[in-house]
């Protein structure tokens, strides 16, 4: 899809904005694009920051008005209160401070960026705005049970070790080579470049420890199984095969629990950080949105289709093999399965 083929490129410069959250929080905000293209709002995980999404905004702005902000306590924006409404409240600010009344658009997260859009389920700014949701590499529940970055058995001593690990203030302190490898373990996976390592290295390591800490805390007891049942928007959901920290199975729970899933994309050897290392198919996914939601008689758009939802299964789901009973994308040697 092409919003406007003969568009100049924007401006290499973002378009800065600031929005004022519920508790007086400054939000900051980078808008990428034509003010009239189709809009995009995506919104970064735990200890990331609006670079995460350099590859989808040097992909999309020609076509789309990006819309990136700093989750509180990272970046450019401070800490201010956390807890998941909190989360909830920026996202309504953001939507609001960018969006005109009744204007639509693709909502995507990664990690706690599609946990802040489980949070503001059924809040008025999304249910206004959202017009498809994409939530990548992510989990309503029982983050740091499921976490796969430490050996052993499920629960038990691998658990109380994740925990004390995320929730650990120690400052991670410059890049170096000897730390890359541990972020390679724990967030991509062993197909990642060293560039993608290093990018999502740097992206890390300028989080300040503190809302590091504090937000981790937060994760650990997370449970928006609730939220999800309540996020009546079309989504598909993202995870590469190979996550640690949020592990498919995360993936299979959300789309049985959500109301109108379109499918579960399982990027085959992905690990966590799914837009830098991934960036092509995450890419597709937006557009393949876009063109659904935003711009059905657009020429390239494909025929809307709806896809039976997932049976709904209580926790736990068992993680197998992803069923192929939808489109498969396959983009620059990426194999993606939808099930």
């Amino acid at each position: 899809m092409s919003w406007n083929r003969n568009h100049p490129a924007p401006e290499p410069a973002p378009r800065t904005r600031t929005a004022e959250s519920a508790d007086g929080t400054a939000l900051h905000i980078e808008v990428h694009g034509s003010d009239d293209a189709p809009a995009l709002v995506l919104s970064h995980g735990w200890t990331c920051s609006t670079r995460f999404w350099d590859a989808q905004v040097r992909a999309l702005s020609a076509d789309f008005r990006i819309v990136v902000y700093d989750q509180r306590g990272h970046g450019r924006t401070p800490m201010g209160r956390v807890s998941t409404s909190a989360l909830a409240d920026d996202l309504e600010a953001v939507l609001r401070a960018v969006l005109a009344p009744g204007e639509q658009a693709v909502v995507a997260g990664h990690s706690m960026g599609a946990m802040t859009i489980m949070a503001a389920a059924g809040r008025p700014a999304l249910t206004e705005h959202a017009a498809a949701l994409l939530l990548c590499s992510t989990a309503a529940s029982h983050l740091v049970e499921e976490c796969t970055v430490l050996p052993g058995r499920r629960g038990g001593p691998r658990t109380r070790a994740t925990r004390a690990i995320l929730r650990s203030p120690l400052p991670l302190g410059p890049v170096t080579p000897l730390g890359l490898p541990v972020l390679r373990r724990v967030a991509l996976s062993p197909a990642a470049t060293r560039a993608q390592v290093a990018a999502c290295a740097r992206i890390v390591h300028a989080c300040p420890r503190i809302p590091r800490a504090a937000w981790a805390h937060v994760l650990d007891t997370l449970d928006l199984t609730e939220s999800v049942r309540a996020l009546d928007v079309p989504a598909v959901v993202l995870v590469g095969s190979a996550d640690r920290l949020t592990p498919p199975v995360h993936s299979h729970r959300l789309a049985s629990n959500l109301p109108d899933c379109r499918g579960v994309a399982v990027l085959d050897g992905a690990g966590h950080m799914t837009p830098v290392e991934r960036p092509h198919a995450v890419t597709a996914q937006l557009r393949s949105l876009a063109a659904q939601f935003l711009v059905p008689g657009h020429p390239e758009s494909p025929a809307p289709q709806r896809e039976e939802p997932p049976q709904r299964q209580e926790p736990p789901v068992p993680e197998g093999p992803p069923v192929r009973d939808g489109a498969q994308v396959r983009d620059a040697g990426e194999k993606e399965t939808t099930s």
